[in-house]
């Protein structure tokens, strides 16, 4: 039989009223009343625990990404505002050393739309250019009848277009390669490399067009500028993923990635634009024979 006193026995516990009487200093929490005054205020917000169902299923749908083959994989690509765009063309147009390009403009977001219609307008540039210089270094020439070049535009989109996604995809997986060997910290996906490199061509635009007034000074100043603007922004960029590797890995990423960028800047520029001390051949040449009698003795 239990005692009186048990401290195990059940009790009623007295009312709340009567129980604050003797300390009116405490703090009471309902909890129906709080969830009661929650979900008033998200009726009055307009909310409601569909409207959360519903967000949480288009955000697993999100997360859920669509194969690489549809356009819905790419269609977030094209997600970009205007002025993001303008900011990450300053942004390797004016590179700077502690602003690493993916990291600082790219945020984990990469487009496509600006790297085409850059890669685009520099095709254009390139070929219409090239037929300006041309057309500029020979007028004047008694022989010279100007035919407008349109296998540049076809010869300029494959270098272009070649170098922007053929170099970001063999640098991408040499950097996958070398991350299954020694762990980086800094790791990029193939997108923001073709996003960095598509980027990093904007600054050759303006430097095309100059090309086409017939100074060869001129061409080469602005080809340096271009060549250490693009290619700062490139070595800034990779750095941070390959700093960690061998030494002579390192050398030989960094120095093949200037190499790349030399060539493209110098072959646009020995094969788009012609020389200043070209001669064009003569139609009507006239050839002289000189015949040499035989001395009689």
């Amino acid at each position: 039989m239990a005692s009186i006193n048990d401290p195990f026995q059940f009790k009623e516990f007295e009312e709340a009223d009567s129980m604050l009487e003797a300390n009116r200093d405490a703090i009471t929490i309902r909890i129906e009343d709080e969830d009661m005054k929650s979900e008033k205020q998200r009726k009055d917000a307009g909310f409601t625990h569909e409207d959360d169902e519903d967000r949480f299923v288009d955000d697993d749908k999100r997360e859920k990404s669509a194969p690489f083959w549809t356009f819905e994989y790419y269609q977030r690509f094209f997600d970009v505002d205007t002025h993001h765009v303008k900011e990450r063309i300053l942004g390797t147009v004016l590179p700077w050393p502690r602003k690493n390009f993916i990291q600082f403009y790219l945020r984990r977001n990469p487009d496509l739309y600006g790297p085409i219609w850059i890669c685009t307008t520099l095709v254009f540039a390139i070929a219409i250019s090239g037929n300006m210089s041309n057309f500029l270094v020979n007028l004047g020439k008694p022989n010279y009848t100007y035919t407008p070049e349109f296998g540049k535009v076809t010869i300029a989109a494959t270098t272009i277009f070649s170098y922007a996604w053929l170099v970001p995809l063999v640098l991408w997986g040499f950097l996958l390669w070398r991350n299954n060997k020694i762990m980086n910290l800094v790791s990029y996906s193939f997108m923001e490399l073709i996003c960095l490199y598509g980027y990093s061509l904007a600054i050759y635009i303006p430097a095309v067009v100059l090309w086409i007034l017939p100074y060869e000074w001129l061409r080469w100043c602005s080809i340096v500028v271009a060549l250490c603007l693009s290619g700062s922004v490139l070595l800034i960029t990779i750095w941070p993923a390959v700093r960690d590797d061998q030494p002579r890995i390192i050398a030989a990423i960094l120095s093949s990635i200037f190499i790349l960028n030399v060539l493209l800047a110098v072959g646009c520029k020995v094969y788009f634009f012609s020389k200043l001390d070209e001669v064009l051949p003569t139609k009507n040449s006239t050839a002289v024979v000189v015949v040499k009698a035989p001395s009689s003795t």
